[in-house]
């Protein structure tokens, strides 16, 4: 279902779209290596729209991402429920690309994918109140693949609560890119079971070849983490692998304790990373390369 170039638009609830993704998904090469790999429908999308809400929908079994943001500005999403399982592929919950002013609140997102993916152009980002998983976090990215631009830029992340997610705070950029992810801002988090908290990756590498270190990379400057607290369900439950050529910039930690599932000891692990710290930073930050 497509809207595209409206203004002023509400569509709202209750109902429920079902996108009957079960079909896709079996003959997705992501679960079946020896099939052709084939795009997948979005159950919804709003192009070039401005001024729009979206509320109390219920969005089901996609064959790939729920919804799609694509350059519109001045968004609402909020009070909705979205969900496929676990196992689905490239099941996005919300992907924002070139999209200005978009505010997420109040939401539930469950899927087998991202649970909230910003690509490029994606900036002035506000996503509050709202609970993830299972999935794969929030992420900023991927950006920079096949040596493009990508940008991202002012993006708040308020009273998330991530529950049995792969990633929690995720920021994914590819060697040989360019361009930026800045003044990104992620706070009061509550991490259950997460297998990776809090990373920056700048070596990201979807790929079945080997990604090779470039001298051009994703710039990632000025990220706060503020107040997140929970269970990694992972030793390393903070990483900032970062570019020796665009090392990571302006990281801030602030009142951070993550503590290991099943008492697990957790640590932190960063490479070309300038960081600073506030408060009580646990487990300490960059404890090893």
């Amino acid at each position: 279902m497509v809207f595209t170039q409206i203004q002023n638009l509400t569509v709202t609830g209750g109902g429920t779209i079902n996108g009957n993704g079960n079909v896709w998904w079996q003959v997705s090469c992501n679960l079946n290596k020896s099939l052709p790999c084939t795009d997948a429908p979005t159950a919804l999308i709003f192009n070039n729209c401005k001024n729009l809400t979206v509320e109390k929908l219920k969005i089901i079994n996609s064959p790939s991402v729920h919804v799609t943001f694509d350059r519109s500005t001045n968004v609402v999403a909020t009070r909705l429920s979205i969900s496929s399982p676990s196992w689905s592929p490239n099941t996005d919950g919300i992907h924002v690309t070139a999209a200005a002013a978009i505010k997420i609140y109040n939401s539930s997102i469950k899927t087998g994918d991202d649970c909230i993916s910003m690509v490029s152009g994606a900036h002035n980002m506000r996503i509050k109140s709202v609970v993830c998983g299972p999935g794969h976090g929030i992420s900023i990215g991927s950006l920079g693949a096949k040596n493009s631009t990508g940008r991202v830029s002012n993006v708040i992340v308020d009273k998330v609560y991530f529950n049995s997610t792969i990633f929690g705070v995720r920021i994914k950029t590819w060697q040989g890119g360019n361009g930026y992810a800045k003044n990104i801002v992620f706070k009061n988090i509550v991490m259950h079971d997460v297998v990776n908290p809090i990373l920056i990756d700048q070596f990201y590498c979807d790929s079945p070849a080997t990604c090779a270190e470039q001298k051009s990379a994703v710039a990632i400057t000025n990220i706060h983490y503020m107040n997140i607290k929970g269970t990694s369900a992972f030793p390393v439950a903070i990483r900032f692998n970062c570019s020796a050529s665009v090392p990571c910039r302006g990281i801030q930690l602030q009142d951070i304790n993550l503590q290991g599932s099943n008492g697990i000891a957790t640590t932190s692990a960063c490479q070309n990373a300038n960081w600073s710290d506030r408060g009580v930073v646990l487990p300490p930050p960059c404890q090893s390369a």
